[in-house]
């Protein structure tokens, strides 16, 4: 099954875009979202520990259709802490970049396991109601493909048994069949991404290493993309909806060869979840119906004021206008 989705639902730049300018009285913005897609990727998990009692939430406000599935970030001091430093990025500007350190040389010591159980804790009720279909494990571009990284993500592995892991890789050095065949071996997905075609970065693929495959689309903002603040961790630019570095709209000729890609790991996968990361003024909400469309070969429902944003989902899109107490209904796709 493919599903497609977009990477959180907590941007402020969504109003009047995504979300109704004026929503009505009892306005659910993850309901809402879940009207549309197949997926939502919970991204607040990566800055913050989780009460179960908030997941339990998640669960409750999820449509109730089956196929609807959240995907979670994994918190961010098990995958940027890690018991040797790491690389710094290779790009040009080696000397400027030396007054920087990377995440994992200046965190403190972490105890792995005791993260780990807290954040085993605060998901379980989405693990435990079968809507959790994906652990993204978010690695910083500075973690290049060697064996003391290894070892860390063979570690994490083993103390975060039973969740469906995927191995989230910004550099390029991943992209390497003894990297695949560590990651089998594992049981760990591999995260497809498309994000600027710089020299360092992982370059569009279509790897398939355990039964969840997972592609995340990020833009191709080259101008921003290793911006001060994103070489340095970037969570404050991350989560914040005006970050430049996912400020781009991609065209459908853009997107089709995803949809092609999609499909074949289809074949070899029992998920597939396509992810938009570009959230920037609901670009990534719109990217990812037209997505949607591309793999269907139909015309699929949007928000009406996304599709007024955004013209080029005119042609692909049928507008849903909101009406005070209802949430649209969201179909399977495959």
């Amino acid at each position: 099954m493919i599903r497609v989705g977009v990477a959180g639902w907590d941007y402020p730049d969504w109003a009047g875009i995504v979300y109704p300018s004026r929503p009505p009285k009892g306005f659910d913005r993850l309901a809402f979202l879940g009207g549309f897609f197949d997926a939502i990727e919970i991204n607040v998990t990566f800055y913050r520990k989780i009460d179960p009692k908030t997941s339990t939430s998640w669960v409750d406000r999820a449509p109730n259709d089956r196929s609807f599935m959240f995907t979670a970030k994994l918190y961010q001091a098990l995958t940027h802490a890690t018991t040797s430093s790491m690389a710094l990025p290779t790009a040009r500007g080696a000397a400027r970049s030396s007054r920087m350190r990377n995440p994992a040389d200046i965190a403190a010591e972490v105890d792995l396991p005791s993260e780990a159980r807290a954040y085993l804790a605060g998901i379980g009720p989405l693990l435990g109601a079968g809507r959790l279909g994906a652990v993204l494990m978010q690695f910083p571009q500075a973690f290049h493909d060697r064996p003391d990284n290894r070892r860390h993500v063979a570690r994490l592995a083993e103390i975060l048994p039973g969740l469906p892991l995927v191995a989230e890789f910004r550099h390029r050095s991943w992209d390497d069949e003894g990297a695949l065949a560590f990651l089998k071996e594992l049981g760990v997905g591999f995260c497809n991404i498309d994000q600027p075609p710089l020299s360092s970065t992982l370059p569009p693929t279509e790897h398939v290493t355990s039964r969840i495959a997972y592609i995340r689309l990020h833009g191709r903002n080259a101008r921003n993309w290793f911006s001060r603040e994103n070489r340095m961790g970037g969570a404050a630019a991350e989560r914040s909806a005006g970050s430049a570095r996912y400020d781009y709209f991609y065209s459908m000729a853009e997107l089709r060869p995803w949809a092609d890609r999609a499909r074949r790991m289809a074949e070899r996968a029992e998920e597939v979840f396509i992810i938009a990361n570009n959230h920037y003024r609901g670009k990534g909400p719109a990217n990812a119906l037209m997505l949607k469309s591309a793999l269907t070969s139909r015309r699929v429902r949007a928000p009406a004021d996304l599709v007024a944003a955004h013209p080029d989902l005119k042609e692909v899109t049928e507008p849903v206008a909101i009406r005070a107490g209802r949430t649209p209904k969201q179909g399977r796709l495959f």
